[in-house]
């Protein structure tokens, strides 16, 4: 369950960490990527926030979270400047890829009978808990 505060710095968080990611796609001219912050945990010490993110196309979405996961001393460097005035410390940054939306997409699709998980069990992958 999580604290209030725990939900405000999260927000907090996400709405910087949207624009620093979106700020370092257009600073290097990088055209049709999109990347969202879906979902920001943070811990109950807040002491590390788990950073979900949505690629824009897909196919790109483990090179992008590879190359951010590289760069996130800098972004942290970058977050610290933005919420100096409202955190004392920043949490550690953990970035994972959330594809409830390719899920969504997947039960749209059984249910429309386009694929029907009944009869080919494989098309819903068993689901990880975040």
């Amino acid at each position: 369950m999580e604290t209030n505060r725990q939900k405000k710095i999260g927000s907090v968080l996400q709405n910087d960490l949207v624009d620093i990611l979106q700020g370092e796609v257009r600073k290097n001219g990088i055209s049709n990527l999109i990347i969202s912050v879906s979902k920001v945990n943070v811990t109950s010490d807040l002491s590390v926030a788990s950073v979900h993110l949505s690629i824009f196309p897909t196919e790109r979405a483990a090179e992008i979270l590879a190359a951010i996961k590289t760069n996130t001393p800098l972004i942290k460097h970058d977050l610290s400047q933005r919420v100096r005035l409202q955190l004392r410390k920043v949490p550690n940054l953990t970035f994972y890829i959330d594809d409830s939306l390719d899920y969504i997409e997947k039960i749209n699709n059984a249910l429309k009978g386009k694929e029907n998980p009944i009869e080919n069990r494989d098309l819903l992958e068993k689901r990880r808990k975040a």
